[in-house]
Order: structure tokens, then sequence, then C-alpha cells
């Protein structure tokens, strides 16, 4: 077994000397350094199992080098040595993290027990962690399913960058599974025991979005009464995501590129900077390139999250994937299903499954799913169990799904939304809620189609989700809450 590696940290020269006396008796390898900043140089080039430092030290004392040797290693064992004990300095040296403070007049005794003890801390902390690991790289991708080329692919690269902190940009049509793809990166890393957060930057007001990803500080505008940490700081250690990032303000953008280059943000009213530790996966529906084209989108911020990109391809290009999708999808939603598909679905129905182009993905295959599941007079899904949209192969969703027809996707999709809006008497609402999108999207789209002479009426009314009128003072706006 490799003997165990302690670093001594104190400027006495006589007492490195003497505790590196001491430690090398008891078979462990000890390297010394004479300040702050070169334990901190040593830290960065080689791992240690325990570090042993003096508290007062000049320029980088005991309490600074100890938050920066858990900015390196936040699992290091880490003991003070003071010859001046005060309650304060152990206080501090426990909150921030130090495994023992002990009086340079301890007995060796004393000392050779706390560095026994946490080396065994040390070793059950790697131990647990080792153990995460393979846990996460048994588990199957959550809720993904697919077998065909390019979501094998998609599946093997999940696995490649998982343990890295790269940032990860997911792009793909909605209901695509790009939230899924972050959580199984999140789960698969080495983060996964910390926060996953995520938030849709398309979903909360301008207004608002600043003081929610960064947070405010007390007094920053009217309602501030208390300290906010926002998003980032909630996701510290851990994974933020960031979905429909193509939504976000440019004046935002610019406050996310100093995140993801500095690591660090400024809270709404903040004089100065604070560090975070997160790793950013972001996702859009958009081609963020022609976005930056046509000078919505930062080039820069586009750069820096495009590290890694991930491109989900849509339902209708992995049409041998939908029948593992269904059983996928059978299996959560029928307690009587047995496993066996051609058992639980006629083979018509599965045709028309096969053939229809589903702008909305595998959420609105789900849907359909579940739907059938529910709607079916027998034990076997059938093409009547199906909407009509889908089994009605002389109307307008037949002319849709047929092969050959070459109709553009955006036509398929207003054909999809209008009829959905017409099912249920035009309430935006429960249209939103049914085709799963957020309701100023479905509103953003009627505007479009108003604008271009495609919706009957007069026009879509008013936008449902839209803010409330927000009370400002000095040109703060008041902060809402905002569940995620």
């Amino acid at each position: 077994m490799a003997e165990h590696r302690i670093l001594v940290v104190d400027d006495e020269t006589s007492m490195c000397q003497y505790l590196s006396i001491l430690l090398q008796k008891e078979g462990y390898a000890v390297t010394t350094a004479g300040s702050g900043a070169e334990a901190l140089a040593l830290m960065e080039r080689q791992p240690f199992d325990v570090v042993i430092s003096d508290i007062q030290m000049p320029r980088i004392d005991g309490i600074q080098l100890l938050k920066g040797l858990k900015a390196i290693d936040p699992d290091i064992p880490v003991i003070m040595l003071t010859a001046y004990a005060s309650e304060q300095s152990a206080i501090d040296a426990v909150n921030l993290g130090a495994y023992a403070y002990l009086q340079k007049h301890s007995k060796n005794d004393e000392i050779r027990v706390a560095v026994r003890n946490a080396l065994q801390l040390r070793t059950a902390r790697v131990e647990n962690r080792r153990l995460k690991k393979q846990l996460r790289r048994a588990a199957p991708a959550p809720r993904l399913v697919g077998q065909s080329r390019v979501m094998q692919e998609i599946y093997r690269m999940v696995d490649k960058i998982a343990d890295t902190p790269a940032t990860v940009l997911i792009t793909g049509e909605s209901g695509t599974g790009k939230e899924l793809i972050a959580k199984t990166i999140h789960a698969r890393s080495g983060r996964a025991d910390r926060p996953y957060v995520a938030i849709n930057c398309g979903a909360i007001p301008e207004t608002l979005l600043e003081s929610q990803l960064f947070g405010h500080v007390k007094g920053a505008f009217t309602g501030a009464d208390r300290d906010h940490d926002g998003f980032c700081r909630q996701a510290e250690g851990g994974t933020i995501f960031l979905d429909e990032i193509g939504e976000t303000p440019l004046a935002i953008q610019v406050k996310l590129l100093r995140m993801l280059q500095e690591r660090e943000i400024y809270p709404v009213g903040a004089s100065k900077a604070i560090k975070v530790d997160l790793r950013v996966i972001a996702a859009t529906n958009r081609d963020l390139a022609a976005e930056v084209a046509a000078g919505r989108f930062r080039a820069d911020l586009f750069y820096r999250l495009n590290v890694i990109p991930i491109d989900l391809p849509p339902l209708r290009e992995r049409v041998d994937d939908i029948p593992l999708l269904v059983d996928h999808f059978l299996r959560r939603l029928d307690p009587g299903y047995d496993g066996r598909l051609a058992h639980a679905l006629d083979p018509d129905a599965l045709a028309v499954l096969q053939r229809y182009p589903w702008p909305g993905n595998v959420r609105e295959l789900e849907n359909v799913v579940e739907r059938a599941c529910i709607m079916r007079e027998g034990e076997r899904i059938t093409v009547d169990d199906l909407p009509p949209l889908l089994a009605d192969p002389a109307g307008e969703a037949g002319q849709v799904c047929s092969v050959g027809s070459h109709v553009p996707l955006e036509v398929i999709e207003r054909q999809h939304i209008l009829k959905v809006l017409a099912s249920v008497g035009g309430q935006k609402k429960r249209a939103a809620e049914i085709l799963q999108i957020n309701p100023s999207t479905l509103y953003r789209k009627l505007v479009r189609y108003q604008q271009e002479g495609l919706l009957p009426g007069d026009g879509p009314g008013p936008d449902p989700d839209a803010a409330a009128p927000v009370a400002e003072t000095d040109g703060r706006p008041e902060p809402e809450a905002v569940t995620v």
C-alpha cells in the first residue's frame, strides 16, 4: 500500500523539522512548506492526504490558506496548529472546514492520533467518491431510450464528457429531451451529490432575470428586504442548467459571459464580485449561429457556451426508436403491461405512429401514449384510440404525414398548434399545456401567424404568461418569487 503524503506548513523552520521527523517515524511521506503561497503551489502540483498548518504566518495566514486548500481539494483534512490559542480562531477554522485545531505544545501522541484519524477520514471520503462514481457509471441514462446510431453516439458522448468540467450546449427541437441529457450529464459527473438547478431563461420576465440568476443584496431595490442568493449560488458545487438560453436578453448575456470567463458574479446592488464553482449546461431550440449573425446573441457568449455541442435529432429522424419509446412509456403508464409490445399495440396503430412527423417530438409521443392508455376500450391500443390528428389518413393529418409530401416542418407545426387550439375552444393556456410549451412561446407564435395572415379571427389576444405590472421606485423593479 502506498505511503500517505502529508504536507506541513509553518514559517518556523524548526517546527517543520520537528513535525517532519515525528511523522516520518510513523511511516508517512512528509513535505514541508515555509509559507502559505508555497503550500498552495505544492497542492496545485501534487496530491496530499493531510495538511498540517500553522495559523499565525505572514502574508497568507492559516485561515486564508485553509480557504485556498479547500478550493483546490474540498475533501482534504486540514489540522491547524497555533502557539496562541483563541476561541475565535478555533471557531473560524472549524467553520471553514478544518478537521482539527491543536496547540503547538500538544503531546506527540495527540498529534499522531489527530493525523491517524484525519487519514481514516480521507480514506473513507476517497472510497465513498469511488463507489459513487461506479454507481453513476453503471446507472442507465434516466428516461433516455433509443438504439438508433445517432442516439448511441450521443450516449457515448455523454459518458465521455460527464466527469469533465466542460461547458455543454445542447441544441434540438422542443421535446427532444434536452433537459434529460443535462440531468444525465450531472448524474454521471463528480458533482452528482451537489445541487442541480434548472432555470428557463424564457419564462422569467427580463426585469427579474438578473436578480433571479445572480441574486441581490438587501436594499438593492424596493422590496429587497433581505439578501437573495440567486440560482447561480444555489448551484454552488453542482450544475446549473440554462434552458432556452437563446431567449436571454443581451444585457444579461454580458453578465453570463463574465460568469463563464471569470467564474464570478455580481449580485444586483453588490459592490464586489462573488466567486462561484458550478458547471454550466445550456440548451436552446434556436439556431444560435443564426442568432449571432442577426445580432440577437453575443458571439463571445456563443463560443463560451459551445465548448461541447450536443445536437439532439428530432423524432422523425429516428423512427426506428418509436417502438422502443412506446414500450418505455407503456411500462411506466400501464400497470398491466407485460412487456410484449405486439400484445399491447395494434400493428396498424404502430404504423400510424411511425408515419406521423411528431412536431412535438418525444414529449408529444409520450402524451399520445398516455391518452391512448386512458381512452382505449380493449386490452390493445388500436388506431381508434389515437388522436384524430394522427389516425385520420384522409384528413389534414394524413396529408401532413404522407411519405414524400415534403411539407415544411414549420407548416406541420402551425397546423398542429391551430388544431390543438381549436380542440380546446381557443384556451391558450390549456393549449400550451397540451403542447408542452411555455404560454408565452405559444403567444409569440400566434402573433406571428396573425401578422402573416394565417390566424383567423381578431388575433391571439393578451399574452397569457405576461407578467403583471411591476411596481418601480428609482427604476428598480420589485422582485417576485420564481419556482424552478
